[in-house]
């Protein structure tokens, strides 16, 4: 809790509850950092190793992305610690009890996250209703299965483009993670030209320089099996994907997967996160002293957000895909002008744009964060 704390200062966060259930192997975290502009959305992490000061980052992010996106939300994050793999039994179990002892958490609004989905969504609204997420059968937009995010990175990518001297078409493209975000930006990336070289997931990663093809892996994904099982490439360790050269760098996995010990390894001219802070605020000033364009989480993830929010505000799918390109491409562009005019960072002239949004609504709050 002290690391939390640590973290404190005059955006918050609000809350951090701690729910713990030892008869059904319960431990998770809730963590409401700001609600000035509205209730909190924010997704439910499962990972075995995912901590209360994580979930803080978190939570952080979320305020600043929805602030970014001109959303009517906050931010907030949940975390359970256990093997998203585990039987599905014993995970909705333990999601349903999570979300049940945080009935009364209004401020909060649950939506899907890495190691959650739809199907986990909708026991949470069978429980209490307060969800974003859903399967369509249930009224909700899916937005893994509609690859919200994905689509998201792709445009981000095509704005950034003309800020590093770089075309999509034919450029190489990297994907460490290939999950839920990861497939979908790989499709929305090779649908505009660009080959995908290596990808990885927790299993190791593969590299063919010819290109790798993406509807096989998603196949294999879709099938419980890892990318390594894929026979046309060649199999590395999971670090290795950090080595190869390419245009663009995509993480789009757990947090901290870049940081100052092995920055210097990426062999690349743009890095966009599809992950949420994937690379550490030391290895970002390295990549820009290097001069490597990078988008910031935040900027470039925040489709799946905004599509959460149309579907909590009543829309439907037409309206997803319209909004996530035009709010993408202003931000990437609108962020990197500034940082380009400023010469300042990425991530600082998108943490200035967010903040002064998040300013301008607590201002009209008679608590600041309330």
């Amino acid at each position: 809790m002290n690391d939390v704390f640590a973290l404190a200062d005059d955006l918050g966060p609000l809350k951090v509850i701690h729910v713990h259930e030892p008869g059904i192997g319960l431990r998770g975290v809730l963590v409401i950092d700001n609600i000035a502009r509205g209730p909190s959305l924010g997704g439910v992490r499962m990972a075995a190793d995912v901590t209360t000061e994580e979930c803080a980052r978190l939570a952080r992010a979320m305020t600043f992305k929805n602030a970014a996106a001109g959303l009517a939300h906050g931010g907030g994050k949940a975390v359970l610690m256990g093997d998203p793999k585990m039987p599905r039994a014993q995970k909705d179990t333990l999601v349903r009890g999570f979300c049940c002892a945080l009935r009364d958490e209004e401020q909060y609004i649950f939506a899907p996250d890495m190691g959650t989905n739809e199907e986990f969504m909708a026991s949470i609204k069978d429980e209490i209703g307060r969800v974003v997420g859903v399967p369509r059968e249930l009224g909700g937009i899916p937005l893994d299965e509609i690859g919200a995010t994905g689509f998201g990175l792709s445009h981000a990518v095509a704005v950034a483009q003309d800020f590093c001297d770089l075309r999509i078409e034919d450029a190489r493209f990297v994907i460490q993670g290939f999950g839920a975000v990861g497939k979908h930006a790989a499709k929305f990336l090779c649908a505009a030209g660009a080959i995908p070289v290596a990808v990885s997931d927790s299993a190791g990663t593969i590299y063919n320089p010819d290109g790798l093809d993406i509807d096989a892996l998603t196949a294999l994904k879709s099938a419980g099996k890892s990318v390594i099982e894929y026979d046309k490439a060649e199999q590395r360790d999971g670090d290795a994907i950090i080595d190869i050269e390419c245009d663009i760098w995509i993480p789009a996995a757990r947090p901290d997967v870049i940081h100052e010990a092995n920055v210097h390894r990426l062999n690349t001219r743009m890095v966009v996160q599809g992950a949420n802070i994937p690379v550490t605020y030391a290895a970002e000033k390295i990549l820009h002293e290097k001069g490597i364009l990078n988008i910031p989480d935040f900027i470039a993830n925040a489709g799946g957000v905004i599509c959460a929010a149309i579907e909590y505000q009543g829309g439907g799918e037409a309206a997803v895909f319209a909004s996530i390109e035009e709010k993408l491409c202003r931000n990437t562009r609108e962020v990197l002008e500034a940082a380009q005019r400023e010469q300042i960072l990425p991530r600082d002239a998108a943490l200035a744009m967010a903040r002064r949004r998040v300013d301008q609504a607590m201002s009209h709050r008679r608590w600041h964060i309330f």
